[in-house]
């Protein structure tokens, strides 16, 4: 099937925005492959990717050569599973014992320019490609040395991609299209490897060529298919406590480079004040994501971030009721994601965050 590529419209003044919407919705039109949506029918992997961002990881690296595999777990020497998209799945494990998997382990955090031993047996990593690594030693990983490896998708979705897999059967495409054509600020949520960053980066690709987007990631993960984007990365103390850079700092920098959209990757911590701050200020046309199981959750989470930066949940209703114009809820299904909610915050009876949908 050849993809459909829509075109992007020519920059124009913001006050027809109006007059514009409808027309650059109707131009994502649904399309279906014939043998499934889901695209779940190949059942033999097909290795395609790169393997040279791969060599730290050894016997492993068969497995993540493989174009389908999004993730990979390790849970002691006898363990290991890979995801293709239909859920973890066991795969027959290369390790000989313990010592085999920790000095692999070891390599790779190497590779990232971290160390982990009993001391930090607990650390996160970035290698080249955007793959994120996170390991565990023992004795706080109780059966043996666990490793966590996240992928980046070897090709970038956008939003007709997504549309043909099924990702907009219940929301349309058109609605979603609509709220970037307008500059709405969105909240993408959703469960663990639910699709929100896929989706937020199909979303930013629609915004027109002459608009900067800054990027703010715990770890880079979003790639967006648009000739101006900046992307800053937090940065973890060495080993002696210092040089940390966290995203609440970040998104103070990021506001000094005069972003047309500023991006928050992921909201986990204080830095949401910064970031409703933002929003309210004038910096239309943003976005961030975050961790909720539905979207009935989404004001109970943004409410326990509130406080970690020392806001009331009156303050973080007021705030996120001004900034956030639209929330879209994303679920994984089977193995399948999509778009299954549009929700937008209110004020309830108690002054406190509700939302509803749209």
């Amino acid at each position: 099937m050849t993809a459909f590529v829509p075109e992007r419209p020519a920059p124009t003044d913001r006050r027809d925005s109006a007059e514009r919407v409808p027309a650059m919705a109707a131009r994502f039109v649904p399309h279906r492959d014939p043998d499934g949506a889901d695209g779940g029918g190949a059942e033999v992997p097909r290795v395609g990717r790169s393997r040279g961002g791969l060599d730290a990881f050894g016997p492993l690296t068969r497995l993540l050569a493989e174009d389908a595999v999004t993730d990979l777990f390790v849970n002691g020497h006898r363990a290991v599973w890979v995801d293709r998209g239909r859920g973890p799945e066991r795969c027959e494990h290369p390790f000989r014992d313990e010592q085999e998997l920790r000095e692999l382990v070891v390599k790779i955090i190497a590779a990232g320019g971290r160390h982990i031993d009993e001391a930090a047996p607990c650390v996160d990593v970035r290698l080249g490609g955007g793959i994120r690594v996170h390991a565990v030693l023992p004795p706080v990983a109780t059966g043996g040395s666990l490793l966590s490896v996240r992928l980046p998708r070897v090709e970038r979705l956008g939003v007709t991609e997504l549309e043909t897999h099924g990702f907009f059967d219940t929301v349309p495409i058109a609605s979603v299209a609509s709220l970037v054509e307008g500059r709405s600020n969105l909240l993408i949520t959703g469960a663990g490897g639910s699709g929100k960053t896929t989706l937020l980066s199909a979303l930013l690709a629609l915004a027109p060529a002459n608009e900067r987007i800054v990027t703010i990631e715990d770890v880079a993960e979003l790639r967006i298919e648009h000739p101006h984007v900046v992307a800053l990365e937090a940065r973890q103390a060495n080993l002696e406590g210092a040089g940390e850079i966290g995203l609440e700092r970040l998104v103070r920098e990021a506001l000094r480079m005069r972003p047309d959209r500023l991006v928050l990757g992921e909201c986990r911590g204080a830095e949401v004040r910064e970031l409703l701050a933002a929003l309210n200020t004038g910096h239309d046309g943003g976005a961030g994501t975050l961790h909720a199981n539905s979207l009935a959750d989404v004001p109970a989470r943004l409410e326990a971030l509130g406080a970690l930066a020392g806001m009331s949940p009156t303050a973080v209703a007021r705030q996120a009721v001004s900034a956030i114009g639209a929330v879209l809820h994303v679920v994984r299904e089977g193995g399948r994601r999509r778009l299954a909610n549009v929700g937008r915050f209110e004020l309830d009876a108690r002054d406190r965050l509700a939302v509803v949908e749209r």
